[in-house]
């Protein structure tokens, strides 16, 4: 099993928009073609209430909640359950996937995002679920930097923070320099020569 792809599976919900059942069909890649298919209007709804779920685990995570992350995440796990199975079409293709192909695009999905994220906080801990600092986003991401260090979503998101952050300095700075007023010059014939 790929647990990066399925807990990337979660920050791409989070991330998402979900407006309209077009909406929650853009959430699926080319390869999950079947659940782009099937996924209904009824799915909308469980969809949405997972998406803020999820969001508060990368809250908790960034504020190092840690115990409520867990919290939220064993919750997650109780209402979309792993259930392992091998899928594959022959012997060279044979992976696993974390539900019966007879589940819900819902309990299918959700319980490969709830699986992912859960085995990557075991794995590198909750303050690796970031959410964007840049006040403009919003969006989560998985800190992957080595020293876990990362603030934003993608490069421009950083860069564009940056830029403003910049462009604010520069204005402050204008708006503190003291304004001296200009001293009057002597002009050269007005001087009077001191005998």
């Amino acid at each position: 099993m790929n647990f990066d792809a399925y807990a990337r599976t979660g920050v791409d919900l989070v991330n998402a928009r979900l407006d309209d059942l077009d909406d929650l069909r853009a959430l699926f890649p080319a390869e999950n073609e079947w659940m782009r298919d099937e996924v209904a209007e009824r799915d909308i709804a469980i969809f949405r209430r997972a998406q803020k779920r999820l969001r508060d685990v990368f809250e908790y995570g960034t504020s190092g909640r840690d115990a409520q992350a867990v919290t939220e995440l064993n919750a997650l796990l109780e209402a979309f359950p792993v259930q392992p199975r091998i899928s594959g079409h022959d012997s060279s293709d044979w992976h696993m996937h974390v539900t019966s192909r007879g589940a819900s695009v819902s309990a299918e999905y959700l319980a490969g995002a709830v699986w992912g994220l859960s085995v990557w906080l075991c794995e590198y801990g909750s303050a690796r679920f970031g959410v964007c600092a840049d006040e403009r986003c919003g969006n989560v991401y998985l800190d992957t930097s080595s020293n876990c260090c990362r603030r934003f979503c993608s490069e421009r998101c950083a860069t564009r923070s940056h830029v403003a952050a910049h462009r604010a300095r520069k204005r402050a700075a204008i708006v503190e320099q003291p304004t001296v007023a200009p001293q009057p010059t002597a002009k050269a014939d007005s001087l009077t020569p001191i005998s």
